[in-house]
């Protein structure tokens, strides 16, 4: 049995040093909790940009409270390197956790600097960085805020009990990333969402179905006051600071495709659930092995660049 930690709460948004403490905070809980894997959301350190999708002008080019707003992310945003990657590896072994995280990370030196990428890192018990993932492509309005990823991070990973991967958002509808992480043969995975909408929930499914494997889908809170100050509200929230604007919905599928946690709306905390028994994984690969007997490499290849773009 293998209990996860899903963070349905959301970070301090925008505020790195207040995020770390808060992140510090919920894996002492956790891990009291037994948790085996306690795994955050999407660009949690320190917050996702989802007022690019309902404040107004955001997209006017060289608008001043935009690009003031990110450059607040900007600055409270960690690199790989830094010493907020390191609290968490020391929390991590502290607590003999894994950790998933997704972060904005910021590149402050050296080539690439200027930039932030949707990233998600894992964290082993042993307080190891064993993987470090950027998002392939930002998602629609996400281009304004993201640079775009590479391959370096489509990995599978192995901590006790299980074999792990993650991919960010809309790269679960990229069919050769998802074949990419079929192929590194994973028991759990972590899909990292803003919030799991409906079709966020069919892409869980789906994933589970066809990787033959556990999908947990993280969702978030964030609400109209945690929207940069520098940006205007739309009329429907300048008074309504408390109005959700993501409701989370986090929930895990099965190997079957099958619910094991459906999705759980509005809820501000720490949801636990136990992955029973990874043998059911084996069993529902007699039919669908879209890596083994249901694959046709003498019919389909590809390749997969694994360079990291800014080595």
């Amino acid at each position: 049995m293998i209990k996860i930690a899903i963070v349905q709460e959301g970070p301090e948004y925008y505020n790195l040093k207040k995020s770390l403490r808060k992140a510090e905070v919920i894996i002492a809980k956790a891990a009291k909790a037994k948790s085996d894997i306690i795994a955050f959301g999407e660009c949690w350190l320190t917050g996702y940009a989802a007022w690019m999708d309902y404040c107004p002008n955001v997209g006017f080019w060289d608008h001043e409270p935009v690009k003031e707003a990110w450059a607040t992310m900007y600055d409270n945003s960690p690199e790989i390197d830094g010493p907020e990657i390191k609290k968490l590896c020391q929390l991590a072994k502290k607590h003999k956790v894994t950790l998933v995280m997704g972060m904005n990370e910021a590149i402050k030196k050296g080539k690439g600097n200027g930039s932030l990428y949707n990233t998600v890192i894992i964290i082993n018990q042993k307080g190891k960085l064993v993987n470090h993932h950027r998002k392939l492509m930002p998602t629609y309005t996400e281009k304004l805020i993201h640079s775009t990823g590479d391959g370096a991070g489509l990995n599978v990973v192995e901590i006790p009990k299980a074999r792990i991967g993650t991919l960010i958002c809309w790269e679960h509808w990229m069919p050769l990333a998802r074949q990419v992480m079929h192929d590194d043969a994973e028991d759990i995975h972590f899909a990292l969402w803003p919030m799991v909408k409906e079709m966020h929930q069919v892409a869980t499914r789906q994933y589970a179905h066809e990787g033959r494997c556990y999908v947990v889908s993280v969702g978030q809170i964030m609400r109209a006051r945690d929207t940069p100050p520098q940006l205007e509200l739309p009329k429907n929230l300048k008074k309504k600071p408390n109005e959700k604007v993501l409701r989370g919905g986090s929930c895990v599928a099965k190997p079957d495709g099958s619910w094991l946690l459906e999705s759980q709306y509005d809820v501000e905390d720490i949801i636990y659930v136990k992955i029973p028994n990874l043998k059911s994984n084996t069993k529902e690969k007699m039919n669908l092995a879209v890596s083994g007997h249901y694959q046709r490499p003498d019919v389909f290849e590809y390749n997969v660049n694994k360079k990291r773009l800014t080595d």
